[in-house]
């Protein structure tokens, strides 16, 4: 399965309590953080959820 970069740009300082918990469960835990995961529909979806603090890289 191939694998995705996520890092996070945005702070979660204003963002809901389920968008902070979702950036925990991700790996992120400072800003400019890098992580990588692999690409299932879970990992997915949780991008999509706070897809305006993250960026994906390739």
């Amino acid at each position: 399965m191939a694998t995705i970069k996520i890092k996070q740009v945005k702070s979660k300082i204003k963002c809901p309590k389920d968008q902070k918990l979702t950036l925990e469960a991700l790996g992120l835990r400072k800003l400019n953080a890098v992580v990588e995961h692999e690409a299932t529909p879970q990992i997915l979806g949780m991008v999509t959820k706070v897809r305006h603090l993250v960026k994906v890289i390739d």
